[in-house]
């Protein structure tokens, strides 16, 4: 006998299957092998493995609610607000009260007792309240995948985040930027992570390096308006700036003011008065294939967020931003959980959320 409680989880691993595997193995529910059942049920009693007596309890009796983890940064950031409502808003639908935890989070075990399921939102590894909740013993979703070493969640509903950073490099590209930098969010959430390789893969796709500064995962607008003076001090041929954080876009366009840079007008223009009018395209479509800079201290800037919200919209002049619709991404989170829990779709399942690119007037070329 182990001098710990043995888990689902580790049962899943020593039976080499899922957590879900092994839960629908063990109530005898859901679609699994006979063979794999009884492979299941021996692994679990050679363990030693006894249920939680609190899910036990909660699959009979529904509570009529579920609980809703964010970051603990989310009290300040319209997406977050957008997402909670939204998922509040579904729920109900079904019937279901939202629990909105502490950031700190509860007890995986005390917490199964209060609600008939969890939806975790951008889960980061390093969120000590992440695997309890992961392994409460009630169906969670996830918003974007969980990274980290625990148990894995019931469902998740996730976005192409590499997609939408591509998208946002192809556009102010193609509106004349030669050197694109990506504040980055710090951190190892899914998001997070997928922002910082895609800004790789795709510098090295297009020949052209991608100047990354990572900022925190919620900055202010005063510390992405630090990163970027530091940013363009370094190197002023930067000529589009992506800000990854919600809400951070103010403080890039402040920093360029300060600096002189013109936002709305691509570096192209001031590559064409320094080298000739006559050879400005050349020259431009020459520095794209070789990664060299072209702008002067003084040109254009394009600026681009990764989030939409109240502060892109509402700058001047408005922020070209990726729009990750968060009161749809929270419905679709919760209405996954709802038909996991009514049996309308199995455990495990992913579910994919769209987002859509809104281009404004800082990106606008020259003239």
């Amino acid at each position: 006998m182990t001098s710990r409680t043995v888990t689902l989880l580790d049962v899943a691993r020593a039976a080499g299957v899922s957590k879900s595997t092994v839960s629908d193995a063990l109530q005898g529910s859901g679609r699994v092998a006979e063979a794999t059942r009884d492979r299941v049920r021996a692994v679990a009693e050679e363990l030693g493995y006894r249920p939680n007596s609190a899910a036990r309890r909660l699959r009979r009796a529904s509570t009529g609610a579920v609980g809703l983890h964010l970051p603990a940064t989310a009290t300040r950031l319209d997406y977050y607000m957008n997402l909670a409502f939204g998922a509040v808003e579904r729920a109900q639908e079904d019937g279901l009260d939202m629990v909105l935890l502490a950031p700190s989070g509860a007890a995986g075990g005390r917490i199964a007792s209060r609600v008939d399921g969890l939806l975790v939102i951008d889960p980061e590894p390093g969120d000590s309240a992440v695997p309890g909740l992961l392994d409460a013993g009630v169906p969670v979703v996830t918003g974007e995948r969980y990274l980290g070493p625990a148990t894995g969640p019931s469902g998740a509903v996730v976005c192409d985040n590499a997609a939408s950073l591509t998208a946002l490099l192809d556009h102010v590209t193609e509106r004349g930027a030669r050197r694109p930098a990506l504040l980055a969010p710090s951190g190892s959430s899914a998001w997070a992570t997928a922002l910082r390789a895609t800004a790789g893969s795709w510098g090295r796709a297009h020949g052209v390096t991608v100047t990354v500064r990572t900022v925190p995962f919620a900055a202010t607008p005063a510390e992405a308006e630090a990163a970027t003076r530091d940013l363009l001090a370094a190197d002023p041929t930067v000529d589009a700036v992506i800000c990854a954080p919600d809400g951070s876009a103010p403080g890039v366009l402040r920093a360029a003011a300060a600096l002189g840079r013109k936002v709305g007008a691509s570096n192209a223009s001031g590559a064409g008065e320094a080298l000739g009018a006559s050879s400005a395209s050349s020259a431009s479509s020459a520095s794209v294939a070789s990664g060299a800079a072209v702008g002067p201290v003084g040109a254009g800037l394009l600026v681009a967020s990764c989030v939409d919200g109240t502060a892109t919209r509402g700058a001047e002049p408005p922020v070209t931003a990726v729009d990750l619709h968060p009161a749809a991404y929270g419905r679709a989170c919760a209405e996954l959980l709802c038909d996991i829990l009514a049996g309308r779709a199995a455990p495990d399942t992913v579910r994919r959320h769209s987002w859509s690119l809104e281009t404004r007037a800082s990106t606008d070329p020259p003239g």
